[in-house]
């Protein structure tokens, strides 16, 4: 293992800026894997280091295959990490919105400019991400629909879900979207938390991407063997928004099967305590995603259910 500076600023009244990753093996850059970009990314930084971890143990076992290069970098936000902002502490922007970077620009643009250098050379890229509404999801791969992008390569991480969304505008800054610019398979790895350590998810997604760098032949490794993903686009996922703001109460989990007309949960006034509002299922099918704070706004969409397959 090597562990190296992959992009640094130097500071005026405090230790340096430094994004910090961890190579293993040698030879062609197969693969990359990145961590946190926001400050509250708890499991996704956690995710990396179980990571770093276990290739130590594989590399020094000889289970990495020769002929390949794998770069992890843990963090690319620590000065967020440190005081606990989610975007940049200096600006409240987000580097994950700045890519493929600019070296002349503001803060995150220069970091994401020099951390892109670097790993756009990679035939793979995988991020741990999380997404723009607190809350908690079932396991999944996702991948933009950019016309390059590739679901048989996606199925090999054996996670349940692989998720297939359109690009959006603001989706052309992100990492993911200009990795694949940069002819990277590029996917984006979702486990249950962020702002929490779930245990259990983060070990199913290091087992996950282990199966995939074995069916690519980087790596030697024998576990489980995954799940028959199931491919599921974006558009068909049904919300379940909010008519009214209030005490958040869910009465089901990720992951569980609702029929339809099943109470999802309650939305109760803050200050008398009564039950303004019954969320209820609109179709038969499985808890995707689910709301993560105990209060909500109204016309917020609180739930994502996966209907069943015909």
């Amino acid at each position: 293992m090597k562990k190296k500076v992959i992009y640094e600023i130097k500071g005026l009244y405090r230790d340096n800026f430094r994004v910090t990753g961890y190579e293993f093996g040698s030879g062609e850059k197969s693969v990359c894997i990145v961590g946190s970009m926001r400050g509250n990314e708890i499991q996704q930084l956690y995710c990396c280091s179980m990571l770093v971890k276990r290739f130590k143990q594989l590399e020094e076992d000889g289970k990495l295959l020769p002929g390949h290069s794998i770069l992890i970098i843990p963090c690319v936000n620590p000065y967020s990490m440190n005081t606990k902002k989610r975007f940049w502490s200096v600006d409240n922007t987000d580097i994950n919105r700045m890519f493929p970077g600019y070296d002349l620009g503001e803060t995150t643009q220069r970091i994401a400019d020099g951390v892109f250098r670097v790993i756009s050379e990679y035939k793979y890229g995988i991020q741990y991400t999380s997404f723009y509404m607190p809350g908690e999801f079932l396991p999944h791969v996702r991948l933009m629909a950019t016309g390059v992008e590739n679901l048989d390569l996606a199925r090999q991480f054996g996670m349940p879900y692989v998720v297939r969304r359109a690009v959006r505008p603001f989706d052309t800054t992100t990492l993911n979207y200009n990795w694949q610019l940069w002819e990277t398979h590029a996917f984006s790895m979702y486990t249950t938390t962020t702002t929490n350590i779930d245990k259990k998810s983060a070990k199913e997604s290091v087992g996950c991407i282990l199966n995939f760098l074995k069916r690519q032949g980087i790596v030697d490794y024998r576990g489980h063997d995954g799940y028959i993903s199931r491919v599921v686009e974006d558009t068909d996922m049904v919300s379940v928004p909010t008519k009214s703001s209030g005490i958040f109460e869910s009465v089901v989990c990720v992951g569980d099967e609702v029929e339809k007309g099943q109470l999802l949960a309650r939305i109760i006034d803050c200050y008398e305590g009564e039950v303004v509002e019954e969320l209820r299922a609109p179709a038969d099918g499985i808890i995707f995603f689910m709301h993560g704070e105990p209060l909500t706004y109204s016309q917020t969409a609180v739930f994502k259910l996966i209907l069943h397959e015909e």
